[in-house]
Formats: C-alpha cells, structure tokens, sequence
C-alpha cells in the first residue's frame, strides 16, 4: 500500500491544539493489507475513565480541540486518534485501499491492541459514529458507554438524503477539495482563518486527500453493500445490549438528523433519559459547541458509573 505522511511543520502553531501526537504502527491483517501509522493525542491521567472521540469526514483530531481539556480537567484520559487519512496519521494514495472494514479494524487495533482500553466512553461523529458504533457492538467488553453525536450506522436500507447525494458528488468529483471549506459548510457558527487552515494542515496538496473523497463512497446505501451485514449484526447487537448511551444531536444538521429518535428509540441503553440537543450548531457541532457537548459527556460519565 503507498501511503504519504504529512510532514510536522504542517501542523505548527494550530489554535487551541498544543498537544503532543503520539504514533503507533497498526496491522490490517485480517482484512488485508499492510501496517499503516495512526496518530492520536491524549490528556488527562493515565488512570482516568479513558474517553475515546472519534472523529468523522473531512475532519481530524483537531475537531474535538475544545472538549479534551474539560474531559481531561473532569478526570477522564482522553484520547482523540487520527483516523487512517486524516491529520497526522498515514495516508493511502489509492481511493480503492479505504473500505469501511479496514477503518473498523484499524481504529480497532489502535483502542485495543496499541492502548489497551477497557471501560471506554465511546464518543463517535460522523464517521466517527459509523466506526464507533460497530466497535461498541463488536466488542460490548471493552465499552462502558455510547455517546452518537450527529451519527448513525446505515444499512442501505434506507435512502440518505438528498444533501448528502450532493455532498457525496462534490467530494468525490472536485478537482480541488477544499477541505476547510466544507468544514466551514458544516458548521452554523463562523470560524476564523486560522481555524480553517488546521483543518487544511493535513493536507499539503491533492494526492494526500483520497482518504476524505473515498469517505462518502463507503457509507452503505445499498442492502448489497459490502458493509450491510456488518452494520445490521451491530444493530442487532445493540438492540440487546444494556451499554448506557447519550445521543447528543445538534439542532443543525441535515446530515444526521433524522437518526436522532431512531437511535433513541431503538438502543435500550438510551431509554428513560433526558438527551441533549445543541443548539445553533451544526453537523460539526464540536467545532460550534464544542465545550457544552464536553459537559454533556462528562455529566453522563458521572451519571452512569463503571460497574
């Protein structure tokens, strides 16, 4: 597999964002391929309730700058990955090499192989969401609690609507991604220069973007999908399970929205409680509000102890 990796002094002097990246090879193996390099960056104790945030298409770790320090102050370790593409971690070359099995296995081999983590409050986004949600499914052992904000888990079975059709065609056939724009897109408040250009940091030029246009091409909308059956075991899962979940939606996003009651309705562990919903914010409802989705996370960490 060819990869890139983009250099360090891209991501000098990024707002808010002063924390040290770690690195760590992880395999593939199992559904083909070789070792890619994952990047995350933490905070807190190393003995805290490990916090995992998962962020989602075109975005990276950056995302999720304004909620690790108060889950950290809170107690929490926290971790914030790279997801393969994004940020600092590698980068295939090939659109083709990404598929929706190996960003579950890698995502995977990180959290439980290379960290080790057991009790994890699972925060998921985006596709942050769609990879976060099997691993809670597929390994109900190592997760304590679900936070879904502004996610889902498709199984094709039912249609997208039709703003993400358009998204889904933008990305995959603009000659040029601007990647801090669509971030921008997505959120209902305005950012700075500064803040876009960290969501452009990790990507020096177009060869180094087939991680954030393959994306839209791996969410399932077909039941013939290669990710179906995988999708519907973890519905099925999660529908039995008993794992305490917080769905935290915003009030903004076109995207999502409509898997807010679902999610609700339809995992045990939300039933009987009081969800939040942030508003005027949009799909990246960390960037527009992400100190009062942190709070959210910690209250419900707190309300929801570690048996």
């Amino acid at each position: 597999m060819d990869t890139l990796r983009t250099t360090e002094e891209r991501f000098a002097d990024l707002p808010d964002f002063g924390y040290e990246p770690h690195f760590a090879d992880v395999a593939g193996a199992e559904i083909g391929g070789g070792a890619v390099r994952m990047a995350w960056v933490e905070d807190g104790p190393a003995g805290g309730e490990p916090v995992l945030l998962l962020h989602g298409e075109p975005s990276w770790s950056f995302l999720y700058r304004h909620m690790i320090a108060p889950l950290a102050a809170a107690g929490h370790r926290v971790i914030a990955p790279d997801l393969v593409g994004f940020g600092r971690s590698d980068k295939p070359v090939d659109v083709s090499e990404h598929s929706y099995a190996r960003h579950v296995e890698w995502t995977r081999a990180l959290a439980f192989d290379v960290l080790d983590l057991h009790g994890v409050t699972l925060v998921g986004q985006d596709w942050g969401g769609l990879i976060g949600l099997r691993l809670a499914a597929e390994h109900p052992e190592r997760v304590a609690r679900i936070v879904a904000a502004n996610t889902g888990l498709p199984t094709g079975d039912h249609s997208m609507p039709e703003i993400w059709h358009q998204f889904r065609a933008v990305v995959q056939s603009a000659p040029t991604l601007d990647v801090g724009r669509l971030v921008q897109a997505g959120c209902r408040r305005p950012m700075s220069d500064e803040v876009r250009a960290g969501y452009d940091a990790p990507f020096p030029d177009e060869s180094y973007k087939a991680g954030p246009r393959a994306m839209p091409g791996l969410v399932p909308t077909t039941p013939q999908d290669p990710a179906t059956a995988a999708n519907r075991a973890a519905w099925a899962a999660l529908s039995r399970s008993s794992t305490p979940v917080l769905v935290a939606f915003s009030d903004g996003d076109p995207i999502t929205g409509g898997m807010r009651p679902i999610l609700e309705a339809a995992l045990p562990g939300a039933r009987g409680r009081v969800h939040p919903v942030i508003t005027n914010a949009g799909h990246f409802l960390q960037e527009d509000a992400g100190a009062e989705l942190a709070a959210h996370v910690v209250d419900f960490i707190a309300a929801t102890p570690d048996r």
